[in-house]
């Protein structure tokens, strides 16, 4: 199964974990609400957001369109420049890519920088299957790394975890025991880590952006880390997932006011690094080499459906922090990559609805995603459709399909209805006692009571 898939009962046995936690519980309201306000706050200053939204999915979904010129065109900017671009149909393509790549530098040593196409692929996996010490140098992510864990959130993969958990893991590499300041930790980190910066063979990074008229890759990063992934090592690796890229620098501007204000409501992000090539004569540092390995896994099958639109996600996060479904469940329940409601879309459509078939579930249908998503994703009307899917490709139960097959049959007359709306009156106090999901549904809801007529009774 690929990194995307996931168990069916999956979904279900970790978000009951995670609503069980009690310290999972209050980090996960307090760093979406942190994040959410932040948002919110950001775009109230911009007298023209709406206006800037549209710009946004316009360009996005331009690109999409005619996604085959703006890759040629990007792929001939590099190369011009020095690059080199290497196109990967299938995750497993992209890792043996870059572990080519390693080994003609004979690497040894590999820094990465947050970057949720390397999660997709499985990139540390496949590195340390040949050998190859693979260090993450994002504070959270080098948090998860230690803890054996995969990201829990888009922008702040750490999100769950509280600062006596981080004392604990980074003061188990030194042996030692620290206190669960903020600042101390922070230092003990950089610390641990600038020997990684100083000695590694091979950075790999992900990829915020690529614009095809340049040839340029973008960063967009809080920490000073996907800088020193990208300059120091002599040679650098990009996983570029094909969808990111946006046609001029012009385009690039109006995304990157969107993407800050929506992940962490700032004007700009505190590192926003745009790369050309590698290293030129005469420049101090930079990489000898620059490869970019451009991502398919699934998504040029999604450029001409109706799910076309989830190809515009900048990864922002915003839809996460106003997810009731999320903030309770947290991140791990959606799997080791995509979570929250781009998530619950995305890995479905990825992967394939058979590997993934909670995860359209996964959502009150409140549309508050789509209110945040900033370039106006419908996530909650694609979450409908793929649930429509479930049944079509009967992925869905074999009782949940009848279920509903019933329902509609029932619903379709109006002594149907009337029949069956007057036995629900009388089997609802009963429903907890009922068999399988009947009771199950039952047992966490208050159930109200049946008015003694219908309302189209009422109007008679």
């Amino acid at each position: 199964m690929s990194a995307l898939g996931q168990p069916r009962e999956r979904f279900r046995a970790a978000a009951g974990r995670a609503l069980e936690d009690r310290h999972t519980q209050p980090a996960l309201d307090a760093a979406t609400g942190r994040l959410r306000d932040a948002r919110l706050a950001a775009w109230g200053l911009l007298p023209d957001v709406e206006e800037l939204r549209e710009r946004g999915r316009e360009i996005k979904q331009r690109t999409i369109d005619d996604l085959d010129r703006y890759l040629d065109e990007f792929s001939r900017a590099l190369e011009a420049r020095g690059g080199h671009v290497h196109f990967a149909a299938t995750a497993g393509e992209a890792a043996d890519t870059i572990r080519d790549i390693c080994r003609r530098g004979e690497a040894r040593l590999v820094a990465k920088s947050k970057s949720m196409a390397s999660e997709e692929i499985r990139l540390n996996e496949a590195l340390e299957r040949d050998g190859l010490r693979v260090v993450e140098t994002d504070l959270g992510e080098y948090i998860l790394q230690l803890a054996g864990e995969h990201p829990a959130h888009i922008i702040a993969p750490a999100i769950e975890k509280t600062a006596v958990e981080v004392a604990a893991l980074l003061g188990a590499v030194d042996g030692s025991e620290l206190r669960p300041e903020l600042e101390k930790l922070t230092a003990t980190a950089r610390r641990q880590l600038r020997a990684v910066f100083e000695t590694a063979d091979v950075g790999v990074t992900g990829a915020n952006f690529a614009v095809a008229e340049t040839g340029s890759i973008v960063l967009v990063t809080n920490e000073g880390n996907g800088r020193l992934v990208s300059a120091l090592p002599r040679t650098h690796v990009v996983i570029l997932g094909m969808e990111r890229l946006v046609p001029t620098t012009r385009d690039l501007g109006v995304l990157l006011r969107l993407l800050a204000r929506s992940a962490t409501g700032q004007k700009l992000t505190t590192y926003t690094t745009v790369l050309t090539g590698p290293r030129r004569p005469g420049e101090q540092d930079g990489p000898d080499e620059l490869h970019v390995i451009v991502l398919d896994n699934g998504r040029s099958q999604l450029r001409r459906g109706r799910y076309r639109e989830m190809l515009n996600c900048i990864r922002c996060g915003a839809c996460l922090n106003v997810c009731p479904v999320y903030r309770k469940s947290g991140g791990d329940a959606y799997g080791p990559v995509y979570s929250g409601p781009m998530g619950a879309v995305l890995v479905p459509l990825l992967v394939g609805l058979e590997h993934a078939p909670s995860l359209p579930h996964a959502s009150s249908l409140c549309g508050a995603c789509a209110e945040a998503c900033p370039v106006k994703i419908p996530l909650h009307e694609l979450l409908l459709d793929l649930r429509r899917d479930l049944v079509a490709e009967r992925v869905a139960p074999f009782w949940e399909r009848m279920a509903f097959r019933l329902w509609a049959l029932a619903w379709s007359t109006p002594l149907g209805y009337r029949l069956s709306t007057a036995a629900a009156r009388f089997g609802a106090p009963l429903a907890r006692r009922l068999p399988g999901p009947a009771r199950a549904w039952a047992s966490q809801r208050t159930l109200p009571p049946l008015a003694r007529r219908r309302f189209r009774d009422r109007r008679r």
